[in-house]
């Protein structure tokens, strides 16, 4: 027994210093590499940030886009899903009530046109995408509400639109946040 409790030392020794040195200094070295040294893509308007490129944010007035909802209320600190199956009855009563608030805020839409990703929260609870589709819903609304033409509101959706990765890879999505910013902006 005795012979190997020495490796068994060595052995975690070893690990703890590969685990939990060596490797999270590698991670902050290569972070400080990437966009944002490792604290995020920050996006700023008149020199004052305003939020972050990769975390989705609350839009609940009706003049901007809503974004997709979020299980954990768009706090990073604890980025989650909700964890529930379409069968949960809780989850079906939330969807439920999304999908009620959407149609009160946007008259004129039938339910079965409204994307799922607007009444459904991603994986995350952060996701700061949407998809064209998903953002062309709510044109009516914001044209409306801010008395501008909805053509001008569809053509700043269609400025924003970032294609597949590569040309191929996933969907064509556009940023709320970048999206809002930018309908501000508009005359």
């Amino acid at each position: 027994m005795k012979k190997y409790i020495w490796p068994s030392v060595k052995l975690t020794v070893f690990m703890i210093l590969v685990l939990a040195v060596l490797y999270p200094s590698l991670i902050a070295a290569v972070s400080k590499a990437a966009p944002g040294q490792g604290k995020g893509e920050t996006v700023s308007v008149n020199g004052k940030v305003v939020g972050y490129e990769n975390v989705g944010q609350k839009f609940t007035d009706d003049k901007y886009f809503n974004g997709r909802p979020s299980a954990v209320d768009y706090n990073a600190a604890g980025s989650a899903g909700s964890n529930k199956g379409v069968s949960n009855a809780d989850y079906k009563k939330t969807v439920q009530e999304r999908i009620d608030t959407f149609l009160v805020h946007n008259p004129g839409i039938k339910k079965e046109d409204i994307p799922a990703e607007l009444v459904t929260a991603s994986g995350s609870g952060l996701d700061p995408d949407l998809s064209p589709a998903a953002a062309m819903i709510q044109v009516k609304r914001i044209a409306t509400i801010r008395n501008i033409s909805e053509s001008k509101v569809v053509a700043l959706i269609s400025d924003h639109i970032r294609g597949p990765l590569l040309g191929f890879a996933g969907p064509a999505k556009v940023n709320v946040l970048k999206l809002n910013i930018a309908l501000d902006t508009l005359k």
